[in-house]
């Protein structure tokens, strides 16, 4: 399916551009020309997430986190086994799909772990890279309880989520 819908996407919108009489490859290129500035300013944040979320996993602070919040998830009824991908969540979309990845391998994906995991997943995002990006793109200067709110609700997303699993 996904292979024909960026296709017919495609040919949608430049049927569209002919009908309204637009220079449809004017636009894309113009539009491309406004975004490199964007990406060379956004850049350094990127770079310094991607840096910072190194460091986090490869220094075992990930590990000894997830050690710590372990026991005290369970209490809210979160399987620990799921604990390592609540926590890297935040950080990065791909480490998480790894995690969801090894996570489906071991317990399987019709399993209590597995769907868990899979609605925090679905349920959750990259918190850090997309406030990263956006307040690096924004003029927006008060950040102060963004982050600690959205990884709040992320948290409470994650025992909703759990919960739902356990009573389906």
């Amino acid at each position: 399916m996904a292979d024909i819908v960026f296709p017919i996407l495609i040919i949608f919108v430049m049927l569209y551009a002919v009908f309204k009489k637009k220079d449809a490859y004017g636009s894309f290129v113009k539009g491309a020309k406004g975004a490199l500035p964007l990406v060379v300013s956004i850049f350094p944040y990127l770079l310094a997430m991607f840096v910072a979320i190194e460091l986090f996993r490869a220094s075992g602070l990930s590990n000894l986190l997830c050690s710590g919040l372990s026991p005290v998830l369970h209490c809210l009824g979160i399987p620990k086994e799921v604990t390592e991908l609540i926590v890297i969540r935040p950080f990065s979309g791909n480490a998480s799909y790894v995690l969801l990845r090894e996570i489906f391998g071991k317990y399987g994906v019709d399993t209590y772990v597995g769907k868990c995991a899979s609605v925090i997943m679905g349920s959750s995002d990259t918190i850090f890279y997309v406030s990263s990006i956006y307040f690096a793109s924004t003029s927006v200067k008060k950040t102060l309880l963004t982050i600690p709110i959205a990884l709040f609700c992320n948290l409470i997303g994650a025992i909703v989520a759990c919960l739902m699993c356990r009573l389906i």
